[in-house]
């Protein structure tokens, strides 16, 4: 198995490391269990990290994470990749005013098309468009080489009983906060 590389050093204040700051959370509240605060503040700091690393990767193919969410959706719906709105709304967790304000800016740049369904005039249907889905797949190229570079220190073995561990601890979640799919805020 491959050594885990140390971690840069950044630029100003350095964040304590997991066990110091587990040693600060354990000298003022004393019933901490440290191998439940281990698990909790790694998963916290990896997907932070993980979200900047994430986003200085779309920020390279000229587009947001906001605008990567909604071409994610876009393409989960399936073939044709059309959605309303509102329902691009409702999965993403945001307000109407700011789904649309999303959606004027993606049409701008060519990522999706603001149409009227032909059947029901009233309705407008939001469309990923060719450009749209080359700059995701452009965006999951880069993710997989991320990940798997990621998970290089991992066998097999160990990804799948990782995966497995996880799924189950994010069942938990789902299932004691139902409600919390989407986001608390607006993204944009």
């Amino acid at each position: 198995m491959a050594e885990t590389p140390e971690p840069a050093e950044p630029d100003g204040p350095q964040e304590p490391t997991l066990d110091e700051q587990i040693a600060a959370y354990q000298r003022e509240y004393r019933d901490l269990d440290p191998q439940v605060e281990k698990v909790v503040s790694a998963l916290g700091r990896l997907n932070r990290r993980m979200n900047v690393a994430y986003g200085r990767q779309v920020a390279a193919l000229g587009i947001s994470n906001a605008e990567w969410e909604v071409l994610k959706t876009l393409l989960l719906a399936g073939e044709p990749y059309r959605l309303g709105p509102g329902e691009l709304a409702k999965r993403l967790g945001l307000t109407p005013a700011a789904m649309t304000h999303r959606i004027d800016r993606m049409a701008g740049e060519g990522l999706v098309t603001r149409d009227r369904d032909e059947n029901n005039r009233v309705r407008v249907i939001v469309e990923l468009t060719d450009e749209g889905r080359t700059k995701w797949l452009e965006a999951m190229r880069m993710a997989s080489d991320f990940e798997e570079d990621l998970l290089q220190d991992l066998s097999p073995q160990e990804r799948g009983l990782l995966g497995e561990m996880l799924i189950r601890v994010l069942r938990r979640v789902e299932h004691a906060q139902p409600d919390a799919g989407g986001r608390l805020t607006d993204l944009d």
